[in-house]
């Protein structure tokens, strides 16, 4: 009988073990499901914006067609934010796709005919809306990334994150913040 007491705190520590494994790699599987959720959405909003662009230009065209280095830059910046593999790419389309709106924006505003356009109006706003769904996608995006990340290097879960395969996740980070310290801005 001596011998059941021992065995039994061995069965129970293995038991503790097991569930501490068990919780900790469901909490990363469910972590890591979130952050491929949240960038899934931030590339819905990308694309979503690169459909909008093409619309833009041409209702801009129409007024300022001699502005053709300003349509080539967004049309570019639109290319790159569609092949953005990955949070650096996409932070690198983003600096870019920020300074073309602003320029095509700025041509928009010599043009007073063009701001009273319907169709011009309409598709701002949609692009408006769509930045700030753009935003709040990076920041959830990036709170899944922080508690993931959190999650993978406290102890002890730093001691089995990596063995089960899961490792730290890239934030969302614009390199040039004076580019996105405002949304493009829409005067009427």
């Amino acid at each position: 009988m001596e011998w059941l007491i021992p065995v039994l705190i061995i069965v129970a520590l293995a038991v503790i073990v097991g569930i501490y494994f068990w919780v900790t790699y469901n909490s990363l599987v469910s972590l890591n499901v979130r952050v491929d959720e949240a960038w899934s959405d931030i590339t819905v909003q990308l694309k979503r914006r690169a459909d909008l662009i093409p619309n833009l230009i041409e209702s801009v065209k129409g007024y300022a067609a001699h502005e053709r280095a300003v349509f080539e830059n967004v049309t570019r910046a639109r290319a790159e934010t569609l092949s953005a593999q990955g949070p650096a790419d996409a932070s690198a389309a983003e600096n870019h796709m920020q300074q073309a709106l602003k320029s095509i924006f700025a041509v928009a505003e010599a043009y007073p005919q063009l701001q009273a356009s319907q169709n011009y109006l309409q598709l701002q706003g949609e692009l408006v809306d769509t930045e700030d769904k753009i935003q709040a996608s990076r920041r959830f995006y990036n709170g899944g990334v922080r508690e993931l990340n959190t999650k993978i290097k406290v102890f002890p879960n730093n001691l089995i994150a990596k063995n089960l395969g899961f490792t730290e996740r890239e934030f969302f980070e614009v390199t040039d913040n004076a580019a996105i310290a405002e949304p493009p801005r829409v005067q009427f």
